[in-house]
């Protein structure tokens, strides 16, 4: 086998290696740890702690081992001097004791973060590995000294396009080459501090510049950010599982991957809102609106509420509810927590009313049971949540949604008109634009300290339980001698437990803070999304890659100045990517006039390629009314997509108006079903994009991602939708080969 076939089927047989040995080590460490255990306690203490040394370390190895089985191997670097480099999670050798895998903090492994086009040092190649279970499914290659002697078709991706690039020889590839990796070397080492916002035109490879210097900062700065983490926020989940074997697994470290949608745990956005409700639920006004809706469930009863208890009278005055919500507001803890400030102050308040016979005010004991007595009362309880309600975030912003007088009250600012096209009905699904409006009243509120104390005392009656176990075994057993106490064995109990990696800990914790952020496609972002992100970072540390002119969401930005000062001030910085290495020039000046036509903020760009027939467009006739003859379209569609298909082609997108979608997906689904990877048209609608060989999207879905071809379905249409022409203007430029447009309708200006 030569070229890329070649290239999977011997990779695959190095990571089979790498397998082997790694379930050889395996079963060495499960036998030893056997022997050990079998040994049982007897002997000196000196022999007993020995043997628990050595359980210990043989139980370690054999999770250490485990952990690692997912993405074993993910790089390979090929030096100047002919060796050639395996990075992975762990470190191997033979049995020899020869490296076979370098472990990624080794310092031998270096090279595979820090490398780049402009700095290879004594690498020529870096290759990333794309693995899933223990096959090899793909490769991407990044080509570092284009001088060297590598075998052009023996390379995929990136480094693919560059090498031919560079097989040109003119002087104007050179220039080109040189070019693109003076840009992208000075992004990927820009500093970490502050924003960095990466601006570039489509095909410039503004992500993979972005997680390159993920990759980079993360090695380079390992010490800070292994301890908070990175998170990389996507588009889409299908963008997020695109990049997702891009970026190198780096153990321990943790990177999150995520979408706005998915920020908070627990909420799960599966609905988009277009238009102006999305610009609506982007605006930074929400800020006040929450802080308002907050604030309206904190009141004052507009006259004393009588309460009997216990057979004695006691008044909730207006005047102490006042002062007990001040006193709690003052301690500036969220709603929920601040809750029990004012509690515990209407309680005491409430006590003080109290007399005994004598006329006396109560102390001590009297007093506590008083206290509780008013605590336990339904009456007091109901009259005391009415002046301070505990809610949750979702039931806040659900009230003012479905509630037009709670919004009405909290949002003066919108007009009639703008509140009701914000009406939605209780137990709608959440939006994408809701979720940063969830996570501003998260932040507000709080939670209910109610529960945290439960789960408290639930860990000491746990910890308690485990000492008085510990303590069982210690005397049944005469373990321990008087050397370890009951204690510090539970604590052993409890160290051997499973614990979670800050990628773990990161993703199931709505307030982690983390050292780094990347956001792609950020100009997509609202401005109530950009505060959720910078809640997240407070060091501002991020990396921001987009293009103003590929902006589709009405909250979106149409300027990187106007949406990022009033949040960041001057701590961000623009850097820009000028030159495009995967669109063809006569796809990419197409695409930028029709940009321009519309008077989109079209960043300048030069295109270091072209193909020959790169651009074509296919007219159908209209129907008898005028109107598109849909039926022709697909038929003509359908019969374009089964000449880019085969055994040797790559991958394809059909991309149609969003309505037109599931229809073409149902077409093509059944007359290529091997291409497309399954028959069924709601399969389709849900499948991963990077499994099958023929995709049909939407033009959002589209965003990120690249294809060798593209067949694109009525532009005109697509440049009326939601997204407007930006929608057009990324669908255009997608494909690294082939671009295909069906119409019967005219064509936007600019074609």
């Amino acid at each position: 086998m030569t070229g890329i076939a070649g290239e999977l089927a011997h990779e695959q047989a190095v990571v089979d290696t790498m397998y082997v040995r790694l379930d050889t080590l395996r079963g060495t460490t499960a036998d030893r740890l056997r022997d050990v255990r079998l040994a049982g306690a007897q002997g000196t203490h000196q022999n007993r702690s020995e043997r628990d040394a050595f359980a210990t370390l043989y139980e370690d190895r054999a999770a250490q081992l485990d952990a690692v089985e997912d993405r074993l191997v993910f790089g390979r670097l090929d030096l100047s001097d002919g060796a050639t480099r395996y990075v992975g999670r762990i470190g191997l050798t033979d049995a020899e004791h020869r490296s076979m895998l370098t472990d990624w903090r080794a310092p031998a492994a270096e090279a595979f973060y820090r490398a780049t086009a402009l700095h290879p040092g004594d690498v020529h190649r870096r290759r990333h590995l794309v693995t899933k279970g223990r096959s090899v499914t793909g490769l991407e290659d990044e080509v570092l000294d284009l001088d060297a002697e590598i075998d052009a078709d023996a390379l995929s991706g990136e480094g693919a396009l560059l090498a031919a690039m560079a097989q040109g020889r003119t002087g104007r590839m050179t220039d080109i080459v040189a070019t693109i990796q003076a840009e992208q070397d000075r992004i990927i080492r820009s500093d970490l501090t502050g924003a960095l916002v990466v601006q570039g035109g489509p095909g410039t490879g503004k992500t993979a510049v972005a997680l390159h210097r993920a990759a980079y900062l993360l090695y380079a700065h390992r010490r800070l950010l292994e301890r908070s983490g990175v998170l990389v926020v996507g588009p889409s989940s299908a963008f997020l599982r695109y990049i997702d074997q891009v970026l190198p697994s780096l153990g321990e470290t943790g990177v999150v991957s995520t979408t706005v949608g998915d920020l908070i745990p627990g909420i799960r956005a599966t609905a988009v809102d277009e238009g102006q409700v999305a610009r609506l639920k982007g605006l930074l006004l929400w800020r006040k609106v929450i802080r308002r809706a907050v604030r309206a469930r904190e009141r004052v009863p507009q006259q004393e509420v009588p309460v009997r208890v216990e057979g004695h009278d006691f008044v909730i005055r207006p005047r102490d509810v006042g002062d007990a919500i001040a006193r709690a507001r003052r301690t500036h803890k969220p709603h929920n927590l601040a809750r029990g400030v004012f509690v515990r102050d209407m309680l005491d308040r409430l006590t003080d009313q109290y007399r005994d016979f004598t006329g006396d005010s109560l102390s001590g004991e009297d007093r506590a049971s008083v206290f509780e007595d008013l605590r336990s009362d339904r009456a007091v309880r109901v009259a005391l949540n009415l002046a301070w309600l505990p809610i949750t975030p979702e039931k806040l912003v659900t009230d003012l949604y479905a509630k037009p007088h709670r919004l009405a009250e909290a949002a003066p600012e919108l007009t009639a008109r703008e509140r009701r096209l914000l009406f939605r009905e209780p137990g709608a699904p959440w939006t994408e634009s809701d979720v940063p409006i969830l996570d501003e009243a998260y932040e507000l509120l709080g939670e209910d300290d109610s529960v945290a104390l439960a789960e408290a005392r639930n860990r000491e009656a746990e910890q308690a339980r485990e000492i008085e176990y510990a303590r069982n075994v210690l005397s049944t057993t005469g373990a321990g001698d008087g050397l370890v106490d009951a204690e510090t064995l539970a604590a052993r109990f409890a160290a051997s437990g499973p614990t979670l990696t800050t990628a773990e800990r990161a993703a199931g914790d709505r307030a982690w803070t983390y050292g780094h952020v990347v956001v792609d496609e950020a100009q997509e972002l609202s401005p109530m999304a950009w505060r959720a992100l910078v809640r997240r970072v407070p060091t501002r540390s991020m990396t921001i890659v987009g293009d103003v002119a590929q902006t589709s969401s009405a909250a979106g930005a149409r300027s990187w100045d106007r949406m990022l000062t009033p949040l960041l001030r001057d701590g961000w910085r623009l850097a820009e990517l000028t030159v495009s290495y995967r669109t063809p020039s006569t796809v990419a000046d197409t695409a930028q006039r029709v940009a321009r036509a519309a008077a989109l903020p079209v960043s300048d760009l030069r295109a270091a390629r072209d193909v020959e027939g790169s651009l074509t467009a296919v007219r159908t006739e209209p129907g008898p009314d005028g109107r598109t003859d849909d039926g022709v379209v697909v038929t003509e569609a359908l019969g374009l997509v089964k000449e880019l298909v085969g055994p040797d082609a790559g991958r394809v997108a059909v991309v149609a108006p969003a309505d037109d979608v599931a229809r073409l997906a149902e077409a093509i689904a059944v007359a290529l079903p091997d291409a497309v990877g399954a028959a069924e048209a709601a399969r389709l609608a849900a499948q991963r994009p990077e499994d099958a060989q023929v995709t049909v999207l939407a033009p959002r879905q589209t965003k990120g991602l690249e294809f060798d071809a593209v067949v694109l379905v009525e532009p005109a249409a697509v440049a009326e939708g939601a997204g407007g022409t930006s929608d057009l203007y990324v669908a255009m430029t997608r494909p690294t080969q082939r671009l295909v447009v069906v119409h019967s309708r005219g064509l936007p200006e600019g074609f």
